[in-house]
């Protein structure tokens, strides 16, 4: 039997469905989703929560002619496969394939590129005042989950939206979750209808339904008949209920919630909403999951898993492993604390991601998720260290970024001691440009009092992150996503002197100046940099390895031996080659006067945004492997340069 799936090029063949069809093609979706996605890992719950809600919006909805606005993009994979890339859709995630989240340029109903939450709402509403200047009629929709809306963009927008009065609609995918549970007084205020249903208030909500639903500009059939089937399903609409009156304040028509995997019930409500004037929210309860029993009952474990067996619900791990940096740093970080009560920990809605988990376990008065928001994140943490209290703020690298301007005012301005711990530095893989956590060095090294260092493996992760809590003032330490070395994990904490490298090879400082080139990588590239020299002394090539430790300060005094002793050095670095590591160590020969002595190259990523694809492609194709390091450095020993003067 043919799959109706395999009928939909673009949301026209959707539109000609009947309801009876457009159940079964949700059934055909789901399946062809959690088996694309078992075989490489991906967003799953995320998806699987919002089949019904996607295909409801494409139905309704002109698109692309009508612009759908997508938060953060976790439940992308529903819209795509529904707007003509159902095809292509075992390449998601793989080089060269389909993105995992939205792209403007990957198709016209990718309206606005998404990745980081809370930024559907500002978007859409620059959209309509665009519409409305140029004299366009069309209807434009953002959809945002209750997680997204924590963060402190998108409250910002719904002000803007309540004062412009635009024609907009929002579509709340309210699911109880953003990745780990969703935290805060909003996440309570909008759960509050949801927790009368399990009350005897619900009876009395069903009939304020019946009376909520005539008072739509234009009543169907099925939306009567929906009203009266509360008892079965989420179909009140309490438009004048507690829940809304917080949008309706600001301006915005508020109506729900609703069931958001009732076909019939939300083809009919959008139909009614598109033809409201202003800015509408309508909120939509879905289960992060549906339809696969195991997703739904841990909605955050499956919410991004790796590669799995469907048949099983099994997640594919290899027990022999070694521990991911995230672990090491959680266990790590969870010990100090029970030897220091001054140690607080504190995360953005990632609980789980940074392994934060294991503190607010052990030490729940001492843990503190603030939703998403990193901004309030970071001079949060800066209350707490004026406080006397030694803050560590887990937030991923590519996070960080929405956090600068605290980072600057709030924390190094004022000298505070907060430990920013940066996971998911550097390539992080599949999940492509917006996760790549590439810029961190370079838009931290330019602030005054801001101190940079990264481990070269896990050990000295434990080391390092021990030394950041106690040193004083501002200090970052990144590392990587993933699994470790696999290197022995020590039982004492050693701490490190700050702005001070690691000779690896030779050992003996008198014995590396008379290096013919000298290697100063940094962070996880110490691995490469290692193979590379062991590599190349089997060609009768002696290279000095550096692990560099510190990006900012420097160890001025080994590197400046190192340069004139070696008058060659290379750098190398998982992060983008402007204002990174390498610019640090270029800025030191200048200051020097030693450019023109010193044969200088920076290995690191170029000015361009780094695509999705496994880790060991991307590094392979930007250069960040121990092959190009040999090559580098063989082309500096045989080039034809003229002779460099003694120093």
């Amino acid at each position: 039997m043919s799959r109706i799936l395999d009928s939909i090029d673009d949301p026209t063949q959707l539109r000609a469905l009947t309801i009876p069809q457009m159940v079964q093609l949700a059934q055909e979706i789901r399946s062809e989703i959690i088996e694309k996605v078992s075989v490489r890992g991906g967003h799953l719950a995320p998806n699987l929560g919002v089949v019904e809600l996607t295909m409801a919006l494409h139905a309704v909805f002109h698109t692309p002619d009508d612009l759908l606005v997508w938060d953060i993009g976790h439940q992308a994979y529903v819209h795509k496969l529904l707007t003509g890339r159902r095809e292509r859709f075992h390449t998601i995630r793989q080089f060269g394939g389909l993105s995992g989240y939205l792209r403007r340029e990957e198709s016209p109903y990718d309206v606005f590129g998404a990745s980081h939450a809370s930024t559907s709402i500002s978007a859409a509403l620059g959209l309509a005042a665009a519409r409305d200047l140029q004299g366009k009629d069309f209807k434009v929709v953002a959809i945002i989950g209750d997680g997204a809306l924590t963060g402190g963009m998108a409250l910002e927008a719904l002000n803007n939206a309540g004062s412009l009065k635009k024609n907009l609609i929002i579509v709340l995918n309210d699911n109880e979750k953003s990745i780990s549970d969703n935290v805060g007084a909003l996440h309570h205020y909008l759960g509050e209808v949801r927790r009368l249903q399990t009350t005897p208030s619900y009876r009395r909500l069903r009939e304020m339904a019946k009376e909520s639903i005539e008072k739509l500009p234009v009543v169907g059939d099925m939306a009567r008949e929906a009203a009266g089937r509360a008892e079965t399903s989420l179909k009140q609409f309490v438009m004048h209920s507690k829940s809304g009156a917080i949008f309706e304040e600001l301006g915005i028509k508020f109506f729900g919630p609703f069931d958001g995997h009732d076909l019939p019930l939300m083809l009919d409500v959008f139909e009614n909403v598109r033809q409201i004037a202003g800015p509408v929210i309508v909120q939509m309860v879905t289960t992060k999951g549906k339809g696969w029993e195991v997703a739904e009952k841990d909605s955050t474990k499956w919410h991004g898993p790796g590669a799995f067996d469907y048949k099983t619900g099994t997640i594919k791990k290899n027990p022999t492993d070694p521990p991911t940096y995230t672990e090491v740093f959680a266990n790590t970080l969870v010990a100090l604390a029970e030897q220091d009560p001054t140690i607080v920990g504190i995360t953005a809605a990632m609980a789980e991601g940074t392994g934060l988990k294991k503190l607010h376990q052990r030490f729940p008065e001492r843990y503190f998720d603030v939703g998403i928001a990193e901004q309030h994140a970071v001079t949060f943490a800066a209350g707490l260290a004026v406080g006397g209290l030694r803050p560590v703020t887990a937030i991923y690298s590519t996070f960080l970024q929405r956090a600068y301007d605290q980072v600057v005012h709030d924390v190094c301005m004022q000298n505070l001691h907060v430990v920013f711990a940066m996971d998911r530095a550097g390539i992080v893989g599949e999940d492509g440009p917006t996760q790549h956590g590439v810029f961190d060095i370079a838009f931290l090294r330019t602030i005054p009092r801001m101190q940079l260092m990264a481990p070269k493996d896990e050990e000295e992760l434990r080391h390092m992150l021990y030394t950041a809590i106690y040193m004083d003032g501002p200090v970052a330490l990144r590392y990587p996503r993933g699994k470790g070395a696999g290197v022995p994990l020590g039982k004492d904490l050693v701490k490190l002197e700050v702005g001070k490298a690691e000779l690896i090879s030779p050992q003996k400082l008198e014995h590396a100046v008379g290096s013919e080139c000298a290697i100063l990588a940094y962070g996880s590239t110490v691995a490469q940099a290692e193979v590379a020299a062991r590599e190349l002394a089997e060609e009768g090539i002696q290279v000095a390895v550096v692990n560099a430790r510190w990006a900012k300060p420097l160890d001025e005094e080994l590197i400046l031996r190192l340069a004139r002793g070696t008058r060659r050095l290379v750098t190398i670095e998982d992060h983008m080659v402007a204002g990174g590591f390498g610019s640090a160590v270029l800025e030191l020969l200048e200051k020097h006067g030693l450019l023109h002595e010193v044969d200088l190259r920076l290995i690191g990523l170029p000015d361009k945004l780094v695509e999705h694809g496994a880790p060991t492609i991307l590094k392979e194709l930007y250069g960040l492997s121990s092959a190009h390091l040999k090559e580098v450095i063989r082309e500096m020993l045989g080039s034809s340069r003229r002779t460099l003067p003694s120093v």
